[in-house]
């Protein structure tokens, strides 16, 4: 049985980068010999790119998460990490890059056709590159960042110039297998196709591509049948047929009323209404098909849609529509708007732009937005001290601290920036005095409030003290008087 996958939810995750290292140089006769910690590598990116040979969703349907390699750590004696490879997803060509939500984010069409869905991690610095000549041997280094990880929507529309649409049975795939090379599946039952049909067909000197649309009846823009789920091929489609059924053994049914139904659904669907229409009236071989087609005929021209009398049987009349496909592709593509170079947007900062914002929040509380402020704490390592102070040294001079004060905030607020939350406490900015390696003096010049790993391990202690004291047989409470 044919799978046919035309719309996945993908799982993202592009690669951290590597820790930067924290390391001496060492040697005989020069036990200290300077930084020398290697830089992280990035993380690799995933990226969508369009390929000719793939014509399905399929894989992505069967693998949805998706990873991309980590960034190596860096190494001393100044070895940077290696980068995460990049990993590359091909996709079919017309592929519909969404948010969860419905947002378009790129539609991707024309092969080679590339975009980056998730971004890797930058690599953290190494603490040879964070020496400078106040700061010569830092005790510390960068963290990675972590990748891009996030859900997207992957939906295909078929890039056809010719778009097939009617009834079950009327004959649709017999004609694409008619008119070009393409050989679906073909049967006299409703709903045979079940996935659309793709055919390049050639006529004089126009080449286009047909699809057929299948499970196309009365309801289908709102769910019923297969519409709803392969509407969205027809979309790009320069030309619409309506291939009817002039045979049909159902009484109550006729070309028109079949039209009429069609229109009403694509109307429903939406963003059709512009396209030229053809009316293809099909199986013209059958005496009775024939009868009721010369009937019908001058009702639809009168409504000015241009018909041809077809039979896919014993071709006849394939001509005449072909080269009526041809030409209508030919005008749809000479009005097409040219396609324009890709140009180099420069979008330069504003002169007032710090590159970061403060923003009241509910509870006193305060939050710092902003991308460089947010991978500066990413890649801060929160267990060294000295890691801590060239953060506050960095958010001090690009003015973060300047900006909660003028906006009115007070000692001992709570400060979000990304994920991490701050007891704010102003101070005056003071340069780096070297010392401890991997600490900061400036960190002694805290408040009195003993830290939040303190008050834990406080707690800890008065949980078990009691327990300790009944092992050990000492008195507990009243009985220790």
């Amino acid at each position: 049985m044919t799978t046919f996958v035309d719309r996945v939810v993908l799982h993202l995750q592009a690669g951290d980068g590597g820790h930067g290292c924290v390391s001496v140089h060492r040697e005989k006769f020069k036990p200290f010999g300077g930084p020398d910690g290697g830089n992280g590598g990035h993380g690799g990116s995933v990226s969508l790119v369009v390929d000719p040979q793939v014509h399905t969703l399929l894989d992505f349907h069967f693998r949805p998460h998706v990873k991309a390699a980590n960034g190596r750590g860096g190494a001393g004696s100044n070895r940077d990490g290696a980068n995460g490879a990049d990993l590359v997803l091909k996709v079919p060509n017309g592929t519909v890059v969404q948010t969860t939500d419905g947002t378009v984010l790129a539609d991707l069409v024309g092969a080679g056709t590339t975009f980056e869905a998730a971004r890797g991690g930058r690599g953290g610095r190494g603490n040879a590159s964070l020496a400078n000549a106040r700061r010569k041997a830092p005790g510390f280094a960068e963290l990675g960042e972590p990748g891009d990880q996030m859900d997207m929507v992957l939906e295909l529309k078929s890039v056809a110039d010719i778009g097939l649409v009617g009834y079950p049975s009327a004959g649709k795939s017999s004609l694409i297998s008619v008119m070009s090379a393409a050989k679906p599946k073909i049967a006299d039952y409703p709903f045979t196709t079940l996935v659309p049909n793709l055919g390049v067909v050639r006529a004089d000197n126009h080449t286009f591509t047909v699809a057929d649309v299948p499970g196309l009846i009365p309801g289908a823009a709102t769910g019923k049948g297969l519409g709803l789920e392969f509407l969205r091929h027809i979309e790009r489609c320069a030309v619409l047929v309506h291939v009817v059924d002039t045979a049909a053994l159902e009484t109550e049914r006729d070309p028109v009323a079949d039209i009429d139904a069609l229109e009403a659904e694509l109307a429903a669907y939406g963003g059709l209404a512009d396209r030229p229409r053809l009316v293809a009236l099909n199986k013209v071989d059958v005496p009775d098909g024939r009868d009721l087609a010369e009937i019908v005929r001058p009702e639809l021209e009168a409504r000015g849609f241009r018909v041809f009398e077809v039979s896919a049987a014993t071709r006849a009349g394939l001509k005449d529509l072909m080269y009526a496909m041809g030409e209508l592709v030919t005008a749809a593509r000479a009005a097409a708007p040219p396609a324009e170079p890709a140009r180099i947007v420069i979008r330069p900062k504003a002169v007032d732009d710090a590159g970061f914002s403060v923003e009241a929040a509910p509870g006193g509380a305060w939050v710092v937005r902003g991308t460089r402020p947010e991978r500066w704490v990413r890649q801060t390592n929160f267990d060294n001290e000295e890691a801590v102070g060239y953060l506050a040294d960095r958010l001090a001079r690009l003015g973060v601290e300047e900006k909660l004060g003028k906006a009115g905030a007070q000692a001992g607020d709570l400060v979000r920036i990304g994920e991490r939350e701050f007891d704010w406490q102003p101070t005056l900015y003071t340069e780096f005095v070297p010392g401890i390696r991997g600490g900061d003096q400036r960190m002694a010049e805290q408040s009195e409030r003993p830290s939040a790993a303190e008050r834990l391990a406080a707690r800890k202690a008065r949980r078990q003290r009691p327990e300790d004291e009944a092992e050990s047989g000492e008195p507990v409470g009243d009985d220790a008087e």
